[in-house]
């Protein structure tokens, strides 16, 4: 976790602030995903942004170097559910997009698993502590779920929604 008094910014805001196409861009991505603020639009874009940068360093190192190295980043992006294939190459970490990130947030999947109306009410589940994964309530939105993860999503012990979803079945 690091030492709490030299916590770093976890995103980059844009160069230029006031272009149109990235604006129209950002507001439609919020709305679609249910942001907040845009600040977690730069955050998703960072992490893509620093995953492909990885990706392309390792292009110069020597061939046998690469492999390894590319085996482990794409071991842990296939983890991630960021790539759909565990053997791919470089190529399709390049590939990877704020969107691809944006859609492994927890918001996102317990919006998607249908727990949650709207995208909206999948945020304030998830705020107010009804969301938990594997037994353990999570409540940052944001949180990127992994592949194993994903399937241990449900409503939290004890949450009023986990009770009445028993009841309707």
């Amino acid at each position: 976790m690091g030492d709490p008094r030299r916590s770093r910014k976890k995103w980059e805001s844009p160069k230029h602030p006031w272009i149109k196409e990235r604006l129209e861009r950002e507001r439609e991505l919020m709305g679609r995903y249910g942001l907040r603020n845009k600040k977690e639009i730069w955050k998703a874009e960072t992490f893509a942004r620093r995953l492909r940068h990885r990706a392309r360093s390792l292009l110069g190192l020597p061939p046998e170097e690469r492999r390894e190295a590319a085996r482990i980043l794409v071991e842990r992006i296939y983890r991630l559910g960021l790539i759909d294939n565990p053997n791919a190459d470089v190529d399709e970490v390049l590939g990877i997009t704020a969107e691809k990130v944006l859609e492994r947030r927890l918001q996102t999947i317990v919006y998607k698993r249908g727990l949650a109306n709207s995208i909206y009410q999948a945020r304030q589940l998830v705020v107010h502590g009804h969301i938990a994964i594997g037994g353990r309530r999570v409540t940052s939105p944001g949180y990127l779920v992994g592949r194993e993860e994903e399937k241990l999503i449900d409503y939290a012990p004890g949450s009023p929604f986990k009770e009445r979803a028993q009841e309707a079945q």
